[in-house]
Formats: structure tokens, sequence, C-alpha cells
């Protein structure tokens, strides 16, 4: 009983460890994402839609 009761603490320390390192890559991402000027959105945004509205090539 004292063994199964032990690999439970192993995996509960496991999966807060995952839940922990997970909110950390989140953080970075969006200190990261916060990181640009309105300018750079901007310009981002403008050109990310002018890559989506170009004309497919006919591969034919």
């Amino acid at each position: 009983m004292r063994r199964r009761l032990r690999w439970w603490k192993v995996l509960g320390l496991a999966g807060l460890a995952g839940v922990a390192a997970s909110g950390v890559v989140i953080a970075r991402a969006e200190r990261r994402r916060r990181a640009y000027t309105p300018e750079e959105i901007r310009a981002r945004l403008r050109d990310r839609h002018a890559e989506a509205t170009v004309a497919p090539r006919d591969e034919s």
C-alpha cells in the first residue's frame, strides 16, 4: 500500500511540474507578443493579408 501511495505522489508532482512548465511557456510567448508596437502589428497584419489574398497559381 505504501508503494502505491508513493507512485501517486510522484505522478502528482510530475503533473504539477508539467502544468508549471506550460505556464512558463505561455507567459514567455505572451511577453514576446506584447513587445510589438502597434505599427509593427499593423505591418505584420497587412503582410499576412496580402499573402492570403494573392490569387493561387494554376498548377495544371
